[in-house]
């Protein structure tokens, strides 16, 4: 019995630390501002209406808007909506729902084309008519609550009362009351620090607001307890933004925050201290530092395949929710190459006018999962850049990658991170220690660019820190401790990753200290075509470019190399090699450092 009240008490306090200065409203108070009429989530009416008074001087939104549209006239052929799920998964279904929805209600909105109306009213009496939004997988199932909630609340005025009544049975029946049955269970996504915890709370809170003036109680009850839950997560962004799933990851969690916040803030008329949390102000700048010049992420975790900066709307959300620029003027320089979509209208913000404000070339995001980057320029596509990764392996979505580089040079990036695998292999998230997560190549230490010890890669569990980070005009270096990654095999690792020569080179520097004989690999996964000299330079090539390895410690030692081919059903990594150094270790003090040089244009 003692046990379980201090059980009890930890997790209260723990809870309440995790609450900062967030106060959630009571279930009695929640709807106490509540704007009764529709539209009442995300954009209002006289919101709307100050934006089609811009849109007549504002050529930047003139082009949005006209893609959007465009889009909207595509959604009006496609075919209907069915419940297919994808292994375990009705993800991608209500996804498309969702992006419909918000196209086609808003071109309606914007033109009052009933077209659109009809089309928006179509998707929705279609996933309406679905036996149940998958709430096993419960993803699934707050994406379509989000996506009907929307859709419900845009087109109010125009939906017949049939059409409004099979739409709102649907939203409380395959929505509201499963993520209440969630709620009141204490399910995992409630008090989990990651994307779901966001996903599932934003869609719970636009799903019930969505229809808080006809049946407050699911309002009241939701609202609450989603307000308690999201700083669980919120706080992963504290100090200064970064996320410990990948920058793909963090605009899924932040474009939902974006969601859940918005549509307190316009429905309730306050967010009750959500975006006051620690780091939430500074992250629209950290997708930014983790792109490198080649126009790839840094591309940890379970990131897609060779994953690129695209636009994301909740940029304009946070650069104006707060007043930051520099975050907008971003998002637009993006879209002058790329297409807006519906929330960049929603959220829509000028461009400033006024000059950037110069970028660090060197940043230490500090998080659960460290991330450094260091490059020679921002304003140069051939520019250096060198991104590291620190943390913890056991974070959502982690692979066994501390240490992990990824380097960019000349437009192309030539250390590289493989990315996911396929989330529907048996036991893809079963990460414990010796779980079947550690059977896929892309998620382990021998498909990254880390040091192997003795045969073996990292520890499932393992942590490692930062113990130091120097930058300079002239270059800049950041030191690891891995120790605790190979620990049942040194007495200590050590790795020192450094932009030197004006900024022009990086040097990889691994300090082992054995505590008895092993082997030592040096690594660095690559697209390139690799040709070894016989003065025992590597010569990297990609698209006629080149990049030159050359092994500084220990004398003697040589390049090697290997496929990173493996069988289905994993991804092949067809065209993917490793540059490997394999040194012998002895028992007390070893060394591989190795210099990579881009070939400079003269």
């Amino acid at each position: 019995m003692k046990t379980h009240i201090s059980r009890i008490v930890i997790l209260t306090l723990w809870g309440l630390a995790a609450l900062g200065d967030v106060t959630p409203p009571t279930e009695e108070s929640v709807l106490d501002t509540l704007e009764r009429s529709h539209p009442r989530l995300m954009l209002s009416n006289e919101d709307l209406g100050k934006l089609k008074s811009r849109y007549e001087s504002d050529v930047a939104l003139q082009r949005y808007a006209s893609q959007v549209k465009d889009d909207a006239d595509r959604a009006l052929t496609k075919p209907a909506l069915a419940h297919k799920l994808i292994g375990p998964r009705l993800l991608s279904v209500s996804r498309e729902c969702l992006d419909r929805v918000y196209v086609l209600a808003l071109a309606f909105r914007w033109t009052q084309d009933e077209r659109y109306a009809k089309a928006a009213e179509s998707n929705l009496l279609a996933v309406s008519a679905f036996p149940d939004w998958n709430p096993s997988h419960f993803l699934d199932t707050a994406e379509m609550s989000h996506a009907v909630g929307v859709g419900y609340d845009w087109l109010y005025d125009w939906l017949s009362d049939e059409s409004k009544k099979v739409i709102r049975a649907a939203l409380i029946e395959k929505g509201m009351k499963p993520g209440i049955e969630v709620y009141k269970k204490g399910g995992w996504w409630t008090i989990s620090e990651f994307n779901w915890n966001q996903v599932c709370n934003a869609g719970m809170i636009v799903g019930a607001l969505a229809i808080a003036d006809t049946d407050p109680e699911f309002a009241q009850f939701i609202v609450p307890r989603a307000v308690r839950s999201m700083p669980r997560a919120l706080r992963a962004y504290d100090p200064d933004g970064a996320w410990t799933e990948g920058p793909s990851y963090w605009h899924y969690a932040t474009r939902y925050t974006a969601y859940g916040l918005c549509a307190l803030q316009t429905a309730l008329g306050t967010d009750f201290g959500l975006s006051d949390m620690p780091g939430l102000r500074a992250t629209g700048h950290f997708p930014w530092y983790t792109t490198g010049p080649a126009g790839l992420f840094l591309n940890y975790a379970d990131s897609g395949e060779r994953a690129t900066h695209k636009p994301m709307p909740c940029m304009f959300w946070l650069a104006r929710h707060f007043r930051d620029a520099a975050i907008a003027d971003a998002e637009h320089a993006l879209l002058a190459d790329s297409r807006a979509s519906a929330e960049h209208i929603v959220w829509y913000v000028p461009t400033s006018g006024q000059a950037s404000t110069p970028r660090d070339l060197d940043r230490w995001f500090k998080s659960t999962v460290d991330i450094i980057v260091m490059r020679s320029a921002w304003d140069d596509p051939d520019a250096l850049f060198v991104g590291v990764k620190g943390g913890y392996n056991q974070v959502n979505h982690g692979h066994l990658d501390l240490g992990n580089f990824e380097l960019d040079a000349l437009g192309e990036r030539w250390a590289r991170d493989l990315g996911s695998d396929d989330y529907n292999l048996p036991g893809y998230f079963d990460k414990k220690k010796g779980g079947k997560r550690w059977l896929y190549y892309r998620n382990i230490s021998e498909s990254h660019s880390v040091p192997l010890v003795g045969g073996k890669g990292q520890d499932e569990a393992a942590k490692v820190s930062v113990i130091d980070f120097q930058s300079s005009p002239d270059g800049a270096r950041v030191s690891l401790d891995l120790t605790d990654a190979y620990k049942d095999r040194v007495e200590s690792v050590k790795r020192e990753i450094a932009l030197t020569d004006q900024r022009r080179a990086v040097v990889v520097r691994d300090r082992f200290d054995l505590a008895a004989p092993a082997e030592l690999v040096w690594a660095m996964t690559t697209d390139a075509a690799i040709e070894v000299g016989q003065d025992g330079i590597a010569v990297l090539t990609l698209r006629d470019k080149k990049l030159r390895a050359r092994i500084l410690e220990p004398t003697g030692a040589s390049f090697s190399t290997e496929p990173c081919t493996q069988d289905p059903p994993q991804k092949q990594n067809k065209g993917v090699q490793r540059l490997l150094v394999r040194v012998e270790g002895k028992p007390g003090p070893a060394e591989i450092c190795v210099q990579l040089v881009p070939a400079w244009p003269d």
